[in-house]
């Protein structure tokens, strides 16, 4: 068929075949997510899961089959980059009068590179930057309701409540209505701006994960953009406003990296991430798209933010502070907040994973809930820099480490396959350099983010501290995921008592010991914690070290009970208690 068509035939029938297919994709994604809904009502919190976890792969299989059809429509013809400019004119066109065009570039730039495997970018055949400056479809419809006139602050509550049209009934909606009302007005009243709220504007599609829903807003008060984000838990006895976020560390901290993505029907991506940058700056729209979701035009953004942040700084790519990986090569640029990490071609010992097994980690944690303790991975492949932006110290350990992952010549480094990563303060670094009271808060919320990792079904299988980070919020965070395995598949056990005195001397194990055998009792020693630090450490945690602590964990999750994580802090709570 290729040769007997025309360029311009060509290109026009491949554009509209992958049009189609993103389409496709795109139907199938918004079906999966609008299910969310109807699961919160019905409290089908593993079927909500479930879904997250499909349509993660929606993507992926949409980008096989339309690769495999358009290779056999062209032909010999599959790698002329005549031809794939001419398609991408075409497809810049199909593309103009939709609200999710965008997605579409990214879409159209899946193809391209897995058909030519492109090393670094070629503007000629993908889309490097965006074909539209501006929306080139005017909005049908505005993605949020404005609310305006001077309302009290509990009367507001109660009519944003109403907005998502739960079939299933609140417990008690003007209770709800008095305390966010209350807690909404000394919040203001404390920024300085009394009075009746002026004007709110409101999200129209709820977004959904774990357990919760959420209506997300912002408040117009005297010039100033306030969050204002209703967190809602469907209990056994109704629909219950569990809490009101308004500052912007907890709102970002909801849309954390480590945390999975939000279900939400997106009718404009782009308004409605340019929506949630109004009341988090801070956050890249890189991170906003993943967050909701959009993980593959996530990565465009990032690999567009990355050329524009190398296009105006000078500082090289130098190897990451911490300790050195027995796994990873991990780089980074001084001035910029991400870590590349590079497998090495063999692994020191110990270690004893391959290539693969290190993969199929990071694709677990991808699929996984990350419960807001494990950090989000974009995979990249084929990166290509100026070989002078990197630090000779750092070039000279990629190629004696990890040759086979790189390609190096006079002018370029090529960064075959990488994961990319926001950058953390490794956990061991910051309790080391950090006043007193911020480490002791870390030592806490270390054990609550191996609590959290358990609830969610997940062991790191490493406890030491330079396994973990500190995010700018404070959070502490897992980022080695080479020894991560499901928390269902290990076998807690308690060192047996010795025998003989021979066994109690003996410098090795005088128990037989499994792959999947774990023993809390040994975790202090790895974790090594002293002073202050191990007394904190201890008084809150000291469960961590009892074996019975994750046995009674495994059994919750093998009876299948969904242990809820609550994403934002118990002060945020409109009760005592979190639901």
């Amino acid at each position: 068929m290729a040769q007997a068509l025309t360029v311009s035939r060509l290109a026009n029938v491949a554009a509209h075949s992958i049009h189609d297919a993103f389409d496709r994709y795109h139907t199938q994604f918004r079906t999966l997510t609008r299910r969310a809904g109807d699961h919160f009502e019905t409290r089908s919190w593993h079927q909500l899961q479930t879904d997250a976890t499909k349509r993660i792969d929606v993507y992926s299989g949409t980008v096989g089959d339309v690769v495999a059809h358009v290779r056999q429509l062209l032909g010999e013809r599959d790698e002329d980059r005549l031809v794939w400019a001419s398609m991408k004119a075409v497809y810049s066109g199909l593309i103009e009068e939709r609200r999710d065009w965008e997605l579409a570039e990214t879409f159209f730039n899946s193809i391209t590179r897995r058909i030519f495997t492109t090393v670094g970018v070629d503007d000629r055949i993908e889309f490097v930057n965006t074909d539209f400056n501006t929306p080139p479809a005017p909005p049908q419809e505005d993605v949020f309701h404005s609310v305006t006139g001077h309302h009290d602050a509990a009367a507001l509550v109660a009519h944003l409540l109403r907005l998502p049209g739960f079939a299933t009934p609140y417990r008690d909606a003007d209770d709800d209505a008095d305390r966010a009302g209350a807690v909404i007005a000394a919040h203001l009243a404390a920024l300085g701006l009394r009075g009746a709220v002026a004007h709110v504007d409101v999200l129209k599609a709820s977004f959904y994960r774990g357990r919760r829903s959420y209506i997300i807003g912002r408040m117009v008060q005297d010039g100033h953009h306030v969050p204002l984000v209703l967190a809602l838990v469907n209990t056994d006895d109704g629909i219950v406003l569990d809490a009101v976020l308004q500052h912007a560390t907890d709102v970002s901290i909801l849309f954390s990296f480590t945390r999975s993505y939000f279900m939400v029907d997106a009718t404009s991506p782009h308004d409605l991430v340019r929506f949630l940058k109004s009341i988090m700056p801070r956050k890249r729209m890189a991170e906003l798209y993943i967050s909701i979701g959009y993980n593959k035009h996530g990565k465009t953004e990032l690999y567009r933010d990355l050329l524009a942040h190398l296009a105006t700084s000078a500082a090289k790519f130098e190897i990451a502070p911490g300790a050195r990986g027995m796994v990873m090569v991990v780089f980074t640029i001084a001035d910029y907040d991400l870590v590349f990490k590079v497998i090495k071609d063999q692994f020191v010992y110990p270690k004893s994973s391959t290539r693969r097994q290190v993969k199929d980690k990071y694709r677990l944690v991808f699929h996984h809930d990350r419960a807001g303790r494990l950090i989000d991975a974009q995979e990249f492949e084929h990166l290509a820099f100026a070989r002078e932006r990197f630090e000779p110290a750092l070039l000279e350990e990629l190629e004696n480490l990890a040759p086979d992952c790189i390609d190096v010549d006079d002018a370029h480094v090529v960064v075959k396959h990488a994961y990319v990563e926001r950058r953390v303060v490794p956990l061991n670094l910051y309790l080391h350099e950090a006043e007193p009271r911020a480490a002791l808060a870390a030592v806490v919320d270390y054990g609550n983010a191996c609590k959290d990792l358990a609830a969610s079904n997940i062991f790191p299988g490493d406890m030491m501290l330079k396994n973990y980070g500190v995010t700018r919020h404070g959070r502490v965070v897992f980022y080695d995921y080479d020894e991560l395995c499901l928390l269902t598949d290990c076998r807690f056990r308690t060192i047996p008592e010795p025998r003989t005195h021979a066994e109690e001397m003996s410098a090795e194990p005088w128990f037989s010991v499994d792959v999947h055998d774990v023993f809390p009792e040994e975790f202090e020693h790895f974790i090594g914690l002293s002073g202050d630090q191990r007394v904190t450490f201890m008084r809150h945690h000291a469960d961590l070290l009892d074996v019975d602590f994750w046995q009674r964990t495994k059994q919750r999750l093998q009876a299948g009970e969904h242990i809820d994580i609550v994403p934002y802090h118990a002060s945020r709570c409109l009760r005592e208690h979190c639901e």
